[in-house]
């Protein structure tokens, strides 16, 4: 069974060693490790890749002797397996104001064509919460007055409603490393309304209108620690205006049609399993 190990924590010596030499005494076979050594930060972190041998100790007990590893090197440590439970796909999706993109994503769940549960919404803002009771999904706040995250609270929440992808739907704030990687191995996804590598930031709409483009979209992509690093992209979408299309109805088409699409689109390519997130590469796992 493939299962993913993050650990994040004081950076210091050793830290790896405990994880690895247990996991290959088992029997794991390992296909990918990358660590992360943030100097500034004093911060450690480590993603590692595995098959694990289910048939010699199952996830429960791997997850009991990496949480006493953790205790030990004082390291926040996860252990999660896309098919350790026999259910849908749990899905957070993250919303800041637009409601556009997650009622696309629940109509498309509730209509079957996403196979997968909306586990639980959250915001830093409360414009979406209407969506969420609409729906009937639990929603969350994390944001105070002025929109900043609780970024510790953010975490709590999703290992409460055992969160398998964490879905960025307009959610306007940048995660911090620590949270990347503390579910990093694709199980974030993002969208970005712009296309990617051309117009990254914040105001990509505006930046090719300035450039005087006539052709615009969006980018659903995996996150890695790196913004808008364009190398980890799931699905993209672009339309078309005419000369002179004024930037309001630019606007107005990419939110309420093109990034909807955009982000269903990569979101059933991840939980069909047909894209995986390889050595921060998109690779494709249809057969």
């Amino acid at each position: 069974m493939q299962v993913t190990i993050t650990a994040v924590g004081p950076d210091n010596r050793g830290l790896a060693d405990p994880i690895v030499h247990y996991v290959t005494g088992v029997g794991a076979n390992i296909f990918e490790i990358q660590m992360y050594d943030r100097d500034s930060e004093h911060l450690f972190a480590m993603m590692l890749r595995m098959d694990w041998p289910t048939e010699k100790e199952s996830i429960a007990v791997l997850r009991k002797h990496l949480d006493e590893i953790g205790k030990l090197k004082s390291l926040s440590i996860r252990v999660w397996a896309r098919d350790e439970h026999k259910r849908l796909p749990r899905l957070a999706i993250c919303t800041t104001y637009r409601n556009e993109i997650p009622l696309a994503l629940l109509r498309n769940i509730r209509d079957g064509r996403l196979k997968a549960e909306a586990a639980v919404m959250i915001g830093n803002r409360d414009s979406c919460r209407n969506v969420a009771e609409q729906f009937d999904v639990p929603w969350r706040s994390i944001g105070d007055s002025k929109g900043e995250p609780d970024n510790d609270k953010f975490v709590n929440i999703l290992d409460e409603f055992e969160v398998d992808y964490i879905i960025l739907a307009r959610y306007m704030r940048i995660l911090p490393p620590r949270l990347c990687w503390e579910f990093a191995g694709g199980r974030i996804i993002n969208l970005h309304h712009g296309l990617l590598p051309s117009f990254p930031g914040f105001r990509p709409y505006h930046d090719a209108y300035s450039h005087h483009m006539l052709t615009y979209g969006a980018t659903a992509h995996f996150i890695v620690p790196e913004l808008d690093a364009g190398n980890q992209i799931i699905n993209q979408t672009a339309f078309t205006v005419l000369p002179g299309t004024p930037l309001t109805d630019v606007i107005r088409q990419g939110e309420t049609d093109n990034e909807p699409t955009c982000l269903v689109e990569a979101v059933r390519r991840v939980v069909d399993r047909e894209v995986e997130l390889h050595f921060h590469r998109v690779i494709s796992t249809a057969k």
